[in-house]
């Protein structure tokens, strides 16, 4: 049986956000950003959010366990929020506490839709970074 998909919004540190991308890099799951490249342009003392859309389960390959695909929301250190994708387990984002109220979730699923995605911005920083 498939575990019922959180209707919810989890709030993490840049720290616990590298955990759990560390994680999804040890499973080989598919949407995880680079660890070294979360590393090098999250905003150290920001809050990022997760919002599970997907119950994802490879069944061309048994041996990775089910997870939750969540659209996230990230601060980079330009003070920019960015969205992208982070495969998570279950069970590890079960653990993650409840710390946001009904309509600061409503607010952050509406900026996860008007967020640039990661690849828009990696592009955007490169040409300015050229000119």
């Amino acid at each position: 049986m498939t575990p019922t998909l959180p209707r919810t919004v989890r709030a993490v540190d840049t720290a616990q956000l590298l955990d759990l991308a560390q994680e999804a890099a040890m499973h080989g799951f598919s949407q995880r950003l680079p660890v070294d490249w979360l590393r090098e342009h999250l905003a150290a003392e920001a809050t990022h959010y997760l919002f599970p859309t997907l119950v994802q389960r490879l069944t061309h390959r048994p041996e990775v366990p089910l997870q939750w695909r969540c659209q996230q929301l990230l601060t980079v250190s330009t003070g920019e929020q960015i969205w992208g994708l982070l495969d998570v387990l279950p069970d590890t984002f079960d653990k993650i506490p409840e710390t946001l109220d009904t309509a600061s979730k409503k607010d952050i699923v509406n900026r996860i839709e008007q967020a640039v995605k990661v690849r828009e911005w990696m592009e955007r920083t490169a040409a300015d970074a050229g000119s």
